[in-house]
């Protein structure tokens, strides 16, 4: 069944409001409600089903513009469930507004199931799954009148803005949930966009990214391109396979898994990158268009990869596998490895590796989450803590198979000494010099100890001098042992570069039952060296250069929960919280105190 798009109303004050359009009749439906305010985008209103298309109109004939939305419905469509449509704009066409910089020749800004268009949130979910952007958010929050009116926009470049709800409402509600605004004189042309010749709209850099959300071929050097990946971190000549032809294997055994959207950009990504550093891809992702999430997700990728291609007992199989699902979608990371196996031996172990985890039920999009989001239903209004630390205790034994995957009552059950959060706290920050680790540590909440090495070595006379650090190290681990036995947050403020270093403290936060939390500073090198150079404390050039080369940032899973931290100084992202994204974490880690276990 095909539904024509309703007619958006205008804004009492729309200044491109002709004489035969629709204008809004008062604003009760928006008075008092969470709004949404995005750029109104000047192309083609375009409706995607599983099985076609059509522009507004129903029975819109072919045009040379819609020729690339047909390849990206064609692309897509499996994605969208039967009665489910998208809504959006077909951007390829330059109509009035000429675009130089856009992400994608498609935008989505509504998604409907029947009747029912989905709250904005799950549109976003939604759209991105699918590999579709959504127009830019101008403004959110409880409807303003005075703060719409005070948007500014370019009107060279922007036709207007669209408000609507936050929640989702009914096709009977259109009207009331959703309006416009227009510039005025909005159509600048002699000639209507259909009758003249078609110019394409420019893409950005950013394009690339979205082209591999949306199942496109991966254009590996459009990729590079878009994140920063220069020629002085080439790929080694002698490789056996071109980085191109590594990305498009990779993205090939990732569509025969059935992976869409940010889990195959993420897997592409992690083969484009897979020989580079991974924290200074980590950092230089998450400083760039992917964000935080994205950039841990493809940087743990790149470091768990190698764990399949080797021998590994099948007796720890399980709980090797479960402590990665906790961090990775292990079907992306079978397809990863598998591409990038060198020789039947690495690719034996790959393919056994995949038949165990699909044994176990891991190999889907979210093994973890049936189970995750039981617990979180039967521990609604535990404190956060406490949930955090039973879903990680869930997930441990869950992979050593006390517990069953959708067994929530069992679950429930091996969790109850954890519900009373009595357990002591130990948040661990790891990253080079000048990261920003004591600046977001001191500024933390709750704290009731704070442990700083450097300032534990200043008290002997200098920060800088290292040739006490047996000393320092022993002192605060014993400080740290005796915090934690009084209970409450302990801030563990060093370095912390490798497993080695954090196993160090955290065999004491486990012999003292505390919930662990690793808080990882990912800023890029540049950024580094240029706060080194102005701290009233530097370290030595090659001090820092030899702490870049040696840090090796833990893996989601190595604590009972991860919290990423941006050159900002601010969580951009978590992982192992229960109301948390799905990505959680396990107590004893990947690299069990470094002997190499997954």
């Amino acid at each position: 069944m095909r539904i024509h798009y309703p007619r958006t109303p205008h804004l009492p004050w729309s200044p491109g409001a002709a004489a035969d359009d629709v204008r809004a009749v008062g604003l009760a439906g928006l008075v008092g409600r969470e709004v949404v305010v995005t750029e109104k985008l000047d192309g083609e209103n375009t409706t995607l089903y599983a099985d076609g298309l059509h522009a507004r109109s129903l029975d819109s004939a072919h045009h040379p513009s819609r020729a690339w939305v047909k390849g990206l419905q064609g692309r897509i469509g499996a994605g969208i469930p039967a009665g489910r449509r998208v809504c959006g704009e077909n951007m390829y066409a330059r109509h009035s507004i000429p675009y130089e910089d856009l992400d994608s020749w498609f935008y989505g800004f509504s998604v409907w199931d029947g009747e029912h268009c989905l709250d904005w949130d799950r549109t976003v979910r939604f759209l991105r799954g699918l590999g579709v952007p959504t127009p830019r958010v101008l403004w959110r929050g409880t409807f303003d009148e005075r703060a719409l009116r005070r948007l500014k926009l370019d009107t060279a470049r922007q036709e207007g803005y669209v408000v609507r709800t936050a929640d989702g409402f009914t096709r009977e509600e259109f009207a009331r949930c959703v309006a416009k605004w227009v510039r005025g004189g909005h159509v600048q042309t002699g000639t209507h966009w259909m009758f003249a010749q078609v110019v394409p709209n420019g893409l950005g850099t950013a394009a690339p990214l979205w082209a591999v959300r949306s199942g496109a071929e991966a254009d590996a050097v459009g990729l590079a391109a878009a994140v920063g990946a220069d020629d002085t971190e080439a790929p080694d000549a002698a490789a056996p396979l071109s980085t191109a032809e590594e990305v498009a294997e990779v993205a090939a055994r990732i569509d025969a898994s059935g992976r869409t959207g940010e889990d195959r950009l993420a897997g592409v990504l992690a083969a484009l990158l897979h020989r580079r550093p991974r924290p200074r891809t980590a950092a230089r992702l998450a400083a760039g268009p992917v964000g935080m999430g994205l950039a841990r997700r493809v940087a743990d990728l790149v470091g768990l990869y190698p764990y399949l291609q080797r021998p590994f007992p099948d007796g720890d199989r399980r709980v090797g596998l479960v402590r990665m699902a906790a961090a990775v979608d292990l079907g992306v990371l079978h397809a990863l490895a598998g591409a990038l196996a060198d020789g039947p031996e690495a690719r034996e172990c790959v393919e056994w590796s995949a038949l165990c985890a699909e044994e176990a039920g891991l190999l889907g999009p979210d093994p973890l989450e049936p189970l995750r989001a039981g617990l979180r239903e039967a521990l609604a209004g535990l404190e956060t803590d406490a949930a955090d630390r039973c879903w990680a205790e869930a997930r441990r034994a869950f992979g050593q198979g006390r517990i069953s995957g959708s067994a929530v009552e069992e679950a429930v059950a091996a969790t109850w000494q954890w519900r009373e959060g009595t357990f002591p706290r130990l948040v661990q920050l790891c990253g080079p010099s000048g990261s920003g680790k004591s600046t977001f540590g001191r500024e933390l909440p709750g704290v009731d100890t704070y442990i700083s090495l450097d300032e534990l070595r200043e008290a002997r006379g200098s920060r800088a001098d290292q040739r006490s650090n047996a000393e320092v190290l022993s002192k605060g681990l014993d400080r740290l042992d005796a915090a934690l036995v009084r209970g409450g947050t302990v801030v563990w403020d060093a370095t912390s570069l490798t497993d080695q270093q954090r196993g160090l403290a955290g065999s004491v936060a486990r012999r003292r039952d505390a919930l662990v939390t690793h808080g990882v500073v990912l800023v890029e090198e540049a950024e580094l060296v240029r706060r080194n150079g102005v701290r009233p404390h530097p370290v030595p050039a090659p001090v820092l250069a030899s702490q870049l080369h040696r840090f090796s940032p833990p893996h989601a899973g190595q604590a009972h929960r991860t919290w990423y931290i941006g050159a900002a100084g601010h969580v951009e992202d978590t992982a192992g919280g229960l109301a948390a994204g799905p990505a959680g974490g396990l107590t004893d880690g990947f690299t069990d105190e470094g002997r190499g276990r997954y």
